[in-house]
């Protein structure tokens, strides 16, 4: 993104703010919960102490010389960053290298018997398994009954809300499952992101995935939703290619989830049905791209990430972290326009969101006025507020 004094790239060096919070007490806090899910060996419990006390007071460390991605890593800012505190580089990078350190820790990247071995998976399948799952898929049987548009609807918005089950927020959010569970959207496109779907039967949805588990479902129910209803002939699913964040998807867990579908009842098992038929027949495809897990805006992407989303009908990108990156992850006034962050996207692109964090755009004067009024700051970064905003142009018309 270029140089914007008006909307500063965050850091996490100011005591008391939210991201200073994640740095201080989040991180800390993660290193624990894996510490404790899986009997790892000295080795790794050594890595971990390593990784909380550089957390706490130490400087960013560069990769190992022999990391498969140390080259990556370096094209993404580690040379430029090594050396400096956690709390000194933008804090979007800081937050990716840390759990990009956290999996050399545990030897997830390491020839041998833990390679491989997702330390966030014992808090994925517990929700995955959760009875508030079970819960979920029946009132999926009360949809069959509804028109198109009114399922359609619930299953945006399920998708929408299905957020808040973010594993790595709840970490520092005690209390957060008791607000309202559906609190008004700060901004609303929906009309457009249906408008760019139409019952056509052509065209292809790319939909960046964020979460595994309560969330992923529902995103692959919307999926078989527009595939069914002829809304979208194919859809692409971005995962992350190794874990990340806490919950974010991979593919693994996206097997997981649709094992979950398909062993369920009623308009759940259908759902799960279609979409390993879709899967078969090419019709549903499941992308890891490296870039998934740059610490970087979605603006530096690759070309042929850029290819990809340009031939797309609509890209929809979910969650709190796909949208700090799609419109930079800078303190923004809320009421700059949407439109305006994501000019250099290569297509029309959807952002389905709950506030995790500072960053927001396209809210106008008068809601950010009674947002303020109502919740100081909190409302930015609670996840009890969401938003739905589309760019349809084309980046040929901004030209």
């Amino acid at each position: 993104m270029p140089d914007t004094p008006f909307a500063p790239v965050i850091l996490g060096d100011e005591p008391g703010s939210f991201p200073h919070s994640v740095l201080a007490e989040r991180h800390p806090a993660i290193i624990g919960q894996v510490r404790d899910a899986f009997p790892y060996g000295p080795g790794q419990h050594r890595a971990l102490d390593e990784l909380l006390a550089s957390c706490a007071e130490g400087a960013i460390e560069p990769l190992p010389a022999d990391a498969p991605d140390l080259g990556r890593w370096h094209d993404w800012g580690l040379a430029r960053w090594a050396g400096r505190s956690w709390y000194d580089v933008p804090w979007l990078w800081s937050e990716s290298y840390f759990y990009r350190r956290l999996l050399d820790a545990v030897g997830y990247f390491t020839p041998g018997p833990w390679q491989g071995i997702d330390p966030f998976r014992p808090f994925k399948r517990a929700e995955l398994d959760a009875s508030e799952t079970d819960d979920e898929l029946a009132a999926l049987d009360g949809l069959s009954k509804r028109s198109e548009q009114e399922r359609g609807r619930a299953l945006l918005h399920g998708s929408l809300w299905g957020n808040r089950a973010d594993l790595g927020f709840r970490l520092s959010a005690e209390g957060a499952e008791a607000h309202d569970p559906a609190p008004a959207l700060v901004a609303d496109d929906s009309a457009t992101l249906w408008s760019l779907l139409p019952p056509t039967g052509t065209g292809t949805l790319v939909l960046v995935a964020d979460n595994a588990g309560r969330e992923l479902v529902p995103d692959l129910l919307l999926i078989a939703h527009l595939l069914t209803e002829g809304r979208t002939a194919r859809a692409v699913l971005h995962v992350k290619p190794y874990p990340y964040y806490v919950s974010d998807a991979t593919t693994a867990d996206v097997v997981d989830a649709l094992r979950r579908l398909s062993a369920a009842r009623g308009a759940a098992a259908e759902y799960g049905r279609v979409l390993w038929a879709a899967m078969a027949d090419g019709r549903l495809t499941v992308r890891a791209h490296p870039f998934s897990c740059a610490p970087l805006p979605y603006a530096e992407m690759p070309d042929d990430l850029r290819a990809e989303f340009a031939a797309a009908t609509l890209t929809v990108l979910k969650g709190d972290l796909n949208y700090r990156r799609l419109v930079g992850d800078r303190l923004w006034p809320p009421t700059t326009p949407f439109a305006e962050t994501t000019a250099y996207f290569p297509g029309p692109v959807a952002a389905l969101r709950t506030l995790k964090s500072d960053v927001v755009t396209g809210v106008s004067a008068a809601t950010e006025a009674s947002l303020v009024a109502a919740e100081g700051r909190r409302w930015r970064t609670g996840g009890t507020h969401a938003l739905i905003q589309v760019d349809p142009s084309l980046q040929a018309d901004r030209q």
